[in-house]
């Protein structure tokens, strides 16, 4: 499920990335959400929310370090 507020992210992001980095995961999960709803959009067979923090957390790495 998408999050609405940085507070609803899991405790494992909120204890680990500063804020800034978590408006980067939420809003990447968020996307991500979105765009493999679609199982035909997806790579893997992985379901939505593993998918979703996957790219998640890509997308911090990637714009963080």
């Amino acid at each position: 499920m998408p999050y609405n507020k940085l507070a609803e992210l899991p405790k494992g992001v909120k204890s680990v990335l500063p804020y800034h980095a978590q408006e980067i995961y939420q809003a990447a999960f968020n996307n991500a959400w979105k765009e493999y709803r679609d199982k035909s959009k997806r790579r893997t067979n992985d379901n939505l929310e593993t998918i979703a923090h996957e790219v998640a957390w890509s997308a911090v790495k990637k714009k963080i370090l």
